[in-house]
């Protein structure tokens, strides 16, 4: 029987009440506790007692702690607190409710396509945020990752982060995780910001296809196929995938840095236009068709043997000289005094030889797979006990059953003797008896928090995309049956996932006057961009509209582009009162202006024929091509 743990219920470092075990590693262990200080709980990793003395391990522990303290970023995990007591050292740090990306991809397998790029164009946000304040994480995989309740992603464990560009060895090992190794990684070559990239290539496409690009029976294996192997397009495995998603994992996983993305923003444009429904880049895609071509591949790396000193072979016929005389040594010693740094440079290589291959034993040794215990037919309570023993971790989901007792375990997966590596997930179903279950209310949920729920409930669910004009996209706003309403166990609930307001179709307002289209546009939900422009169109007038009445309908909210007219440029009226009519209609028409003779009753017969009057009048401003009336002179006699 396991004993207790002692720091269950104690207060660590007279701060952190620990309340309870997390998890633990080959490193460190992990507690959830409360700061009596400020009244809050956090995570609180400590590194295990007999790693405290282990100047590597204090090292990268307090690397970790370093590095992540001087991120702050919504998608890094916030490290709060940092020392040491009780003879070890510990990371006192931000508590997330949720689940790696290891644990649910191993649970649900592979995930939804836009939930996978929407999780890698977070941890993306991460990485662009690390690597520009000069850190490279360099052991991105999904065990580093953490995705809480709302759908937020985010990163962990920066114990290997380093500053800039580094070396990936320490006294001969290689650093990471093999399935996720950059190239470089796995040679012990220098690394930068794209070996990271490499790494999100590796994660996204586990995401997609729920499997690495490349596996093996050992870590050296699988290294050598990150050198020398072309990895399988993902939708080779998942058809539904797309040749630009592709393009994208395949851009990030090329052996050579150059032909990768060269920054975390630059790959975030592409995921942004995938789900968008946009194009990508074209170096993208040449990118891909590149990798896909077998450039950048290692050839298999050999060991060759250093050449042994070979001593000369005596010639025939040439006489060995003789033994020198006593004379030519110490007196006290005729015997020869052979050197003794060669000896002593034997046993250092040899001492070296050794230090670096027990450091790869131990890293091998901490994430080599461990034995699932077999726990069908226990009660739930000792079939967790004895995972964890095994340093697995329990997930219980519930069922009926007729045969198998309420509360005990009914099946597990894997089975007992499968081989896993450690920390991951053992699912047990637990038997709830036989009778209808409480179906619980999802509504206002997260899509995907929803459906974990109903399944650990023990139904099956059909969620069904629809509109809504007041659920957040992506949130269940209907479920039938309804929350607290029973339902046979196994059976499946439809839950009505928002797809956010239904799009409405653009009205067609090109010859409209903009102050007559303004507010009918913002009621039905469009936003307005007004654009004045020259026109020989009145003032006011809409020219052009963008998108146009013939596009298809949009969502609410979007922006439509008016071109409206500032009306035809005004030029000076020529002034003709006093010229004769003739005169008059010739210089209004050589300016542009049309001209509208009215007679005007005048008893001086020398105003007969002449303008007396216009309008405009002269040298006022009016559109060419306006009308000018002139008054001209009509003779009454008296």
């Amino acid at each position: 029987m396991t004993p207790p743990d002692p720091l269950i219920g104690a207060l660590f470092d007279g701060r952190y009440k620990i309340l309870k075990k997390l998890g633990s590693g080959g490193m460190a262990t992990v507690y959830l506790a409360e700061d009596q200080e400020l009244g809050r709980r956090i995570a609180i990793k400590i590194l295990n007692a007999k790693h405290a003395s282990d100047k590597q391990f204090v090292e990268r522990f307090r690397r970790e702690a370093s590095s992540a303290a001087s991120l702050s970023h919504p998608n890094i995990v916030q490290i709060y607190d940092r020392g040491n007591a009780e003879g070890t050292y510990y990371i006192a740090m931000e508590v997330i409710e949720g689940r790696t990306l290891k644990e649910l991809v191993i649970e649900r397998g592979p995930s939804p396509i836009l939930v996978a790029v929407n999780y890698g164009r977070q941890i993306l946000a991460a990485l662009r945020f690390a690597h520009r304040n000069g850190l490279v994480h360099r052991d991105i995989k999904p065990h580093n990752v953490l995705v809480d309740d709302e759908g937020r992603v985010k990163v962990t464990d920066f114990g290997i982060a380093r500053a800039g560009a580094s070396e990936m060895t320490e006294v001969g090992s290689i650093i990471g995780t093999a399935q996720y190794l950059s190239p470089e990684q796995a040679r012990g070559a220098p690394v930068d910001d794209r070996s990271d990239l490499y790494s999100v290539g590796v994660l996204l496409y586990e995401l997609l296809t729920g499997e690495a690009p490349f596996n093996g029976d050992t870590p050296v294996e699988i290294a050598m196929k990150h050198l020398s192997a072309v990895p399988e397009p993902p939708s080779a495995k998942r058809p539904e995938i797309s040749p630009e998603l592709d393009a994208v994992v395949l851009r990030a996983l090329a052996k050579n840095p150059d032909d990768r993305y060269q920054s975390a923003a630059e790959m975030d444009a592409d995921l942004s236009a995938i789900s968008k429904g946009l194009e990508i880049s074209e170096a993208t895609t040449d990118a891909a068709t590149t990798v896909l071509a077998g450039a950048g591949l290692s050839a298999p790396t050999m060991i060759t043997k250093a050449p042994t000193r070979v001593t000369p072979p005596i010639r025939p016929g040439v006489p060995t000289p003789p033994p020198a005389p006593p004379g030519y040594y110490d007196l006290q010693d005729a015997t020869v005094r052979r050197p003794v740094w060669p000896w002593l440079l034997a046993l250092a290589l040899a001492i070296a030889v050794g230090v670096a291959f027990w450091i790869v034993y131990r890293q091998l040794s901490e994430s080599s797979p461990v034995p699932v215990p077999s726990v069908t037919g226990l009660t739930k309570e000792a079939a967790k006990a004895k995972i964890s023993r095994a340093g697995l971790v329990p997930r219980a989901i519930y069922k009926t059953s007729t045969t198998i007792k309420s509360g005990n375990v009914s099946r597990q997966d894997p089975p007992g003797g499968e081989r896993l590596a450690p920390n991951s997930t053992v699912r047990i179903w637990v038997s709830t008896g036989t009778g209808d279950i409480r179906v619980k209310s999802v509504i206002s949920m997260d899509q995907y928090k929803a459906i974990s729920e109903l399944n650990a409930s023990g139904f099956k669910v059909d969620p069904k995309p629809a509109y809504s004009d007041t659920a957040p996209i992506g949130t269940v706003f209907n479920q039938d049956p309804l929350g607290n309403q029973k339902a046979a166990p196994e059976s499946t609930v439809k839950i009505w996932v928002s797809k956010g307001p239904a799009p409405i179709p653009v009205p067609n307002v090109v010859g409209s006057l903009y102050n007559t289209v303004y507010h009918p546009l913002i009621d039905a939900g469009f936003k307005v961009n007004k654009q004045v422009v020259p026109s020989d169109q009145p003032k006011g007038t809409i020219i052009v509209q963008d998108p146009t009445a013939a596009a298809p309908k949009q969502q609410p909210g979007t922006t439509i582009t008016l071109q409206v007219s500032q009306g035809p440029q005004l030029v000076p009226v020529p002034s003709v009162v006093n010229s004769d009519a003739a005169t008059a209609e010739a210089t209004l028409t050589t300016a542009g202006f049309k001209y509208d003779a009215v007679p005007q009753d005048t008893p001086n017969s020398s105003e007969n024929g002449i303008v007396l009057n216009q309008t405009p009048k002269g040298n006022e401003q009016a559109a060419p091509g306006s009308t000018v009336t002139i008054y001209v002179g009509n003779f009454v006699a008296p």
